[in-house]
This record gives C-alpha cells, structure tokens and sequence, in this order.
C-alpha cells in the first residue's frame, strides 16, 4: 500500500506542481473543475445515492455553479465575503467534529449532505482559482499550500507510526495521534517557510505568514477529520479507488478542501490593505 501510494505522489506531484507555474489561470480552472467533479461524484457515494443517473445530475448542478463562481472572483467584496465565509462555516465543522466526538451521530440526509457537499467542494474550486490568477505571486501561494499540506499530512504519517501514542480523534479517524499532527505541522511550516527562502516572494509580515500557515496546517487536520467522520458515518473506508494506495480523490483533496479558502481568505485581507 505505501509503495502504491509513493508511486502515485512521485507521479502526480510533480506534474500538478508544472501545471500550476506553466498554465494560464483559466486552465488551472479547468483543471481544478474536472478534478472537483470527481470529487462530486464521489461525494454522491458518500451522501448513500446509488442510482447513476442521479448522481449524474448531482455532479452536474454543482458544475452549472461554478462558472457563476469565477465571474464572482472579478469583484473583490464578493471574493471576500465567500472565503470569510467558508472560514467561519469550517469553525462549524470543528463544532460538529467535536459533538461528533462525544457521541454517535447519525449521516445527515442526502439533501442535507449535498449541500455540505457543495459548501465543501464549492469554496475550495473558487479559492484555488483566485489564488492562482487573482494575487501577486499566484504561482508561488498555490505551491505554497500543496507544500504546506503535503508535508504536514505525510510528517504527520510518519512521526504517528514513530511516536504517536495520544490518539487525536479516535471515534473518528483512530490512526491519527497528537504526536504526528503537531510534528507533521510544524514540518509542514518549516517547508512552507523553506519555499519563501528559495523564490522570495513579496509575502505580508513573516509573523502574519507563520501564524496563518500554522492556522492553514491546522485546518487542514480539520477537513481531513471531517471527511473521516462523514466516511465513518456511512461505513466506507475510501471514498473510491482512483489513486492507487489514496483512495478516492476526496481522500487526497480533504485536507485542501479546507485550507485553500484560508488562504485565500488570508491573501484577500492582506491584498485589501495594500
């Protein structure tokens, strides 16, 4: 399983970092958009819709939202107002992870669950593009944060296997400790920080970068967490089988479908005060 799971990170890795300093915004768009749409049916899955033909017309709403989305992007109180917004909506999934904790609660209805699903996958496609075509250094944050979250979520991984000993959330996801997170993030930083030494960005105040990389690392545990939870409320293990040793693509991009809207939401702040 860890071989298949290193081949497919060498694989991918390094193709979606090239894809994200050599194409254009609208691209890395469309990109983003195909690989939300997998997301989307596989979030069907999850919400207990068997049927093909619905699940299909599921996808296919959330995609008729997106291009309403991008021309959202182009005005700037809009922009905020969605990512201070998915900000404060992942403070209510840290709630609702923590009563989730304390006793069992059951899946939410698919009516319910498909519009968690689109305030989960929604934001993320929108943050992601915004970053990339709608800040100084787009580029340069986009890789900011897959390295940020990649270090920290495989950090996390190994120091839990070495050291872990206090269990993190073990009604939720039980292979995860204290001891990893907190190693895993801290690594996670200090590769963030490595990739500011190497390409010298312009950045806000380092202090701001350090306290909101460390703020972004550990929400990204957050939506990590919550797609456990929603996994383990349904009784599935992976929410498919795309990447070989991954699971399914929301198993790769649950921890990004939280940190992306926090860095843009943070990127927006500091771009609204310049």
């Amino acid at each position: 399983m860890f071989r298949a799971r290193l081949i497919t990170a060498l694989v991918l890795g390094p193709l979606l970092i090239a894809a994200i300093w050599l194409l254009p915004t609208p691209a890395i768009a469309v990109l983003v958009a195909a690989v939300s749409a997998l997301a989307a049916w596989e979030w069907t899955h999850l919400m207990g819709v068997e049927d093909t033909k619905a699940r299909a017309g599921l996808v296919a709403a959330f995609m008729a939202t997106l291009p309403p989305g991008y021309l959202l992007l182009d005005v700037t109180w809009a922009a905020e107002f969605i990512f201070y917004g998915a900000v404060l909506l992942w403070g209510c999934a840290l709630l609702w992870l923590l009563i989730f904790s304390q006793r069992n609660i059951p899946a939410p209805a698919p009516a319910i669950a498909a519009v968690i699903g689109w305030l989960l996958l929604w934001p993320c496609w929108l943050a992601l593009v915004y970053v990339h075509g709608h800040t100084n250094w787009g580029p340069f944050w986009h890789t900011f944060l897959l390295v940020l979250v990649w270090v920290a979520d495989t950090g996390a991984f190994f120091a839990g296997k070495a050291w872990g000993k206090h269990r993190l959330a073990p009604s939720i996801s039980p292979g995860k400790s204290w001891e990893g997170a907190i190693v895993g993030g801290v690594a996670g930083v200090i590769a963030g920080f490595g990739l500011i030494w190497a390409l010298q960005p312009q950045i806000p105040p380092l202090v701001l970068v350090l306290a909101w990389s460390a703020v972004i690392v550990a929400v990204s545990v957050i939506g990590d967490l919550f797609e456990s939870m929603l996994k383990r409320q349904r009784g599935v293990k992976d929410s498919g089988g795309l990447l070989p040793g991954h699971g399914g693509i929301l198993d790769r991009i649950d921890s990004i479908t939280a940190a992306a809207p926090f860095l843009a939401a943070g990127l927006a702040w500091w771009q609204s005060g310049m």
